[in-house]
């Protein structure tokens, strides 16, 4: 049977229907005083030790319940958020369970009650004294062997995707301990955690194009954030010296394996310390990270590059630390010292790859498309790039050696950006000014530059102490650590077009 093919599948869930009405005729079908008192995993766990013999003289029976998955003669496997366990009915159960059930379908919700054995082969099982049928599939699940393999599929109906793909399954379990492991560590540094608003008046904290919505009872245009940025720079004015946030973020952009219009960022923010310092703390994370979820500070990675090889990231060595003109250097061959301020080189440099600078582009502007086109890719080891242009960096603080640059880094693992951070901008005038140029710029036709906050300028007045701050991308850093290829791969729903 194929159940690709509209017309079986209709059947079966047809037949199933029919099940559930006769179901429903005889009392209530779905029934909410199961209780189980083993999960299949725990079972594995306090009986691994228990041979056939030694579990045949055990009077005590166990409780399951779960999802039917497969039927193997008188053996059911069931399958609950821990894994997998068999179930055994013999002749006289299977009789009662048609009479009462007319048969249990792949796919039902069940509770089985009774003893607990071990197969010839070694395998438990539960043997069925007492059970039920909790909720009935109506729907049958893909096939045993072909599964739920279309990508896009898998990302549409994530309800079927986790019950049939344990893999899926082991990615989410990660992403969610990748969370509780971030929490944890900045929790065990006196940071405290807080809640900013999603919706904002203005949408501040980033250079992107926002969401637009419309609040009635105010009758006011809001956004959807797009970073919790100056709310928790607003918090460090107040007092709080170490924050954290670990926020859904939501960006008017373009679809690709590196980009959802709804993402998760970490952001923290601590007083009296400079960019270096958060570098040293994000090493930290990362190395506590890598060996909380993957059980080692070295890793290998399938989804870098174009090799066939993985790519062996080892995060216990130092990350590099590179200036941003340094790596176009290093990167960028017949480009020298001399020309990384001269705008016309740097144009030419762009035009020679397929870019056509825009006329209003400065020199940091400049820099930071060869960057992304010719460097970003290539930082496969975990590398910062530091010293960023002030162009391009409005809540950055300048450096005193160079007012060119602020003094800023981008962590980059695997050619992706994972993390961006700098010592912050604490002069209220020159982050007015900033502002200010940022307007023009949106004036101009700039969707993505920012507005000017003329309440964050207020709190900087009122003095925001030395501080430094950074974002980490959760989803990129999911895609790095459970060696995925998307960010689809590690949002559980993630944006996709209507199906039509």
């Amino acid at each position: 049977m194929n159940r690709d093919d509209p017309q079986d599948e209709n059947r079966l869930i047809s037949e199933r229907r029919d099940k559930l009405n006769s179901l429903r005729g005889r009392g209530n079908a779905f029934p909410n005083q199961w209780r189980r008192t083993h999960l299949a995993l725990e079972l594995e766990d306090e009986f691994r030790s228990l041979d056939k013999s030694a579990l045949a003289d055990l009077s005590a029976e166990v409780s399951i319940a779960g999802r039917i998955m497969a039927k193997r003669g008188p053996f059911l496997v069931i399958q609950d958020v821990s894994g997998r366990i068999q179930a055994y009915a013999d002749k006289g159960v299977q009789e009662a369970l048609k009479e009462r059930f007319g048969t249990w379908d792949i796919g039902d919700i069940v509770g089985i009650c009774g003893p607990l054995r071990r197969s010839d082969r070694g395998d438990l099982y539960v043997e069925l004294k007492s059970y039920d049928l909790l909720t009935k599939s109506l729907r049958p699940l893909p096939e045993k062997h072909a599964g739920l393999v279309d990508t896009e599929q898998r990302y549409r109906q994530r309800y079927v995707d986790l019950i049939v793909n344990e893999d899926t399954r082991k990615v989410f379990i990660q992403r969610s301990r990748i969370t509780d492991t971030i929490r944890t560590f900045f929790i065990a540094r006196d940071y405290l955690e807080v809640e900013t608003p999603m919706l904002q008046m203005i949408p501040g904290g980033a250079t992107a194009r926002p969401f637009v919505t419309h609040h009635n009872a105010l009758d006011q245009d809001m956004y959807l954030r797009i970073a919790p940025e100056l709310y928790l720079k607003r918090l460090v004015v107040g007092g709080f010296e170490r924050v954290f946030e670990i926020a859904k973020n939501f960006r008017n952009e373009g679809l690709s394996t590196r980009h959802n219009p709804e993402f998760t960022m970490l952001e923290f923010y601590q007083a009296y310390t400079d960019f270096h310092d958060l570098m040293d703390l994000l090493e930290d994370l990362f190395r506590t990270l890598v060996q909380q979820v993957r059980g080692s500070r070295v890793i290998e990675n399938h989804q870098v590059g174009t090799s066939d090889m993985p790519v062996t990231f080892d995060f216990s060595a130092p990350f590099q630390r590179i200036p941003l003109e340094q790596s176009l250097l290093e990167q960028i061959p017949g480009l020298k010292q001399a020309h990384l301020r001269d705008p016309i080189r740097l144009a030419s440099a762009l035009k020679e790859i397929g870019i056509n600078a825009a006329t209003d582009w400065g020199i940091g502007r400049l820099q930071l498309e060869l960057f992304e086109n010719c460097v970003e890719h290539k930082l496969i080891q975990p590398t910062f790039i530091t010293a960023y242009p002030a162009e391009v960096s409005p809540l950055a603080r300048r450096n005193d050696q160079d007012d060119f640059v602020t003094d800023r880094f981008e962590l980059f693992i695997g050619g992706r950006e994972i993390a961006n951070g700098f010592s912050e901008l604490n002069d209220a005038e020159d982050q007015a000014t900033r502002f200010r140029e940022q307007a023009v710029s949106k004036d101009a036709g700039d969707l993505e530059a920012m507005h000017y906050d003329g309440d964050y300028i207020r709190a900087l007045e009122f003095g925001l102490p030395p501080t430094a701050g950074a974002g980490v991308g959760i989803d990129r850093l999911a895609m790095l650590l459970t060696d995925q290829p998307s960010i689809r791969d590690v949002i559980l729903f993630p944006a996709m077009r209507p199906e039509h």
